[in-house]
C-alpha cells in the first residue's frame, strides 16, 4: 500500500512540476515588462543538481522546451543553457547523464538548448564542489561572468553582472591598414590605433561607471531593494552604489575579425595560418590591455566576442568604403572571432581553429556549430561532438540543426 501512495504521489508531483516549467516559460514569452513593452530577455542554466528534486525540475523544464509554447513552437526565452560537466552528466556512469542525453535529443530536433563546459580550464579554475555559485554563468548575448579582480573570494556568478558593453569595428581597423588601402598591410599602424580605440572605449566605461554609482539604493527596488546583488544589504538607501557595483564586469568587446584579417592579408583565419597567428595575436593584445586595465583600475574590465552591432558595423562601413568582396559585400560581420557562415569548413576544423580565442575572451563568447537534420540520426552523434569541444577547451556552445 505504501507503495502504492508513494508511486502515485510522485506522478502527482512530477505533473505539477512540469505544469510549474510550463507556466514559467509561457510567462517570460509573454509578459512585457519591460521599458517599450518588450519581453525581457533571461537565460537559465542547469543540468547539474544531483538531487532528486533537482533533477525532477531540469527534466521537466527539458520536456517544456521540448513541447513549446503551441503548436511545438520554439520558445525565444530563457535561453537555455545545460552545464556539461564530468563526474556529473557527461559519462554514462554519471548520475544525470540521462539529462544530459535528453538535452541532446531535444537538441537534435530543436536546436535548444545551449551548452556551457564547466570543465574547460579556465572555467574550472574558479570551481569548487558542492557550490553552484562557482559554476561559470553564460547568458544568450555571449556574455561571461565568474572571475572577480576586486575581491577575488568574490568570484561567484550570484550578486553579479556586467554593467556596460562597448564594442569594436576591427573591419574598419583592417580597411584602413590593410592591402586594400596599402600595397602590403601596416600592422603597426593598426596595433597603434587599436591600442587608442582600447584606451577611448575604457574612459567610456569608466565615465559610465561613474554615473551608475551616483545612483542610489532606492533607484533599484528589486536588484538592490532585494539584496540580489553582492554586499547590497550592506548600504543604506541613500548611499552611492560603488561598493555595490565594482563586482560587476566593464566588457570591451570587438566584431568581424574575419573580416578584418581578409582586408589585412586578403584572407580570414580558416583560410591561413598566417591568418589564423595574426588573429590570436590581435585578441591577444586586446585581452592584455583589458588585464592591464583591471590591475590599473582595480575594476573588472573583460574582453567580449560581441554579438551585436555586426549589423550596424557593416552598414556603416558600406556608407563609406563600399561594397569591398569578403569584407562589407554582405548583411553583417561575423560575431567576435568566429569564421564566417558562408565559408565551407568541417566540423573539428572548426573548433580547432575557433577554441584558442575562448581562454582569450573572458567575458563571454561562443562557438556556433551547423549540423545537416540527415547526420543527427544517431544521439552520438550531436554528445561526441560535444565532448570534443570540452577537450578543446571550448567555453560556450550552440548546435543548430539545419533542416
Amino acid at each position: 500500500m505504501f507503495r502504492i501512495t508513494y508511486k502515485k504521489a510522485i506522478e502527482k508531483t512530477n505533473n505539477i512540476t512540469y505544469q510549474s516549467m510550463e507556466s514559467f516559460i509561457h510567462s517570460l514569452n509573454t509578459v512585457c515588462s519591460r521599458e517599450g513593452n518588450l519581453i525581457v530577455p533571461t537565460s537559465i542554466s542547469f543540468g547539474t543538481d544531483t538531487s532528486p528534486e533537482g533533477r525532477m525540475v531540469t527534466k521537466n523544464f527539458l520536456e517544456a522546451i521540448q513541447s513549446g509554447l503551441g503548436n511545438y513552437e520554439i520558445p525565444e526565452f530563457p535561453i537555455s543553457i545545460f552545464k556539461v560537466k564530468k563526474g556529473v552528466n557527461l559519462d554514462k556512469q554519471d548520475k544525470n547523464y540521462d539529462l544530459f542525453e535528453l538535452a541532446c535529443k531535444i537538441c537534435s530536433k530543436k536546436s535548444i538548448p545551449n551548452f556551457a563546459f564547466l570543465d574547460t580550464q579556465f572555467n574550472k579554475e574558479y570551481y569548487k564542489e558542492g557550490d553552484y555559485d562557482t559554476e561559470v554563468a553564460y547568458m544568450g548575448c555571449n556574455v561571461r561572468i565568474l572571475e572577480n579582480c576586486v575581491d577575488e573570494n568574490k568570484a561567484t556568478i550570484a550578486g553579479r553582472g556586467n554593467l556596460s558593453i562597448t564594442s569594436i569595428n576591427l573591419p574598419r581597423l583592417g580597411i584602413k591598414y590593410g592591402i586594400i588601402s596599402n600595397e602590403k598591410a601596416n600592422l603597426n599602424k593598426f596595433f597603434e590605433e587599436l591600442e587608442e580605440k582600447l584606451d577611448l572605449v575604457k574612459d567610456q566605461l569608466i565615465e559610465r561607471f561613474e554615473l551608475q554609482c551616483k545612483k542610489k539604493k532606492y533607484n533599484f527596488p528589486f536588484l538592490l531593494g532585494q539584496n540580489l546583488w553582492i554586499d547590497s544589504e550592506k548600504i543604506k538607501d541613500t548611499d552611492n552604489l560603488r561598493k555595490i557595483l565594482k563586482q560587476g564586469t566593464l566588457s570591451i568587446g570587438f566584431i568581424g575579425l574575419a573580416e578584418c584579417l581578409k582586408a589585412l592579408l586578403g584572407k580570414h583565419h580558416a583560410e591561413s595560418i598566417e591568418a589564423q597567428k595574426l588573429g590570436i595575436k590581435i585578441v591577444e593584445f586586446m585581452r592584455k590591455k583589458c588585464d592591464e586595465y583591471c590591475e590599473k583600475y582595480n575594476l573588472n574590465f573583460n574582453l567580449i566576442a560581441s554579438s551585436t552591432n555586426s549589423n550596424r558595423f557593416i552598414k556603416l562601413d558600406q556608407a563609406i568604403y563600399g561594397k569591398l568582396k569578403g569584407i562589407t559585400d554582405k548583411e553583417k560581420y561575423t560575431q567576435g572571432f568566429e569564421i564566417p557562415n558562408n565559408y565551407k569548413i568541417n566540423i573539428e576544423e572548426k573548433i580547432n581553429i575557433e577554441a584558442p580565442y575562448h581562454i582569450l575572451t573572458n567575458g563571454g563568447h561562443i562557438i556556433n556549430i551547423q549540423i545537416e537534420k540527415e547526420y543527427i540520426e544517431k544521439l552520438d552523434y550531436i554528445m561526441n561532438i560535444l565532448k570534443q569541444m570540452q577537450e578543446k577547451q571550448i567555453g560556450y556552445a550552440k548546435v543548430e540543426v539545419l533542416t
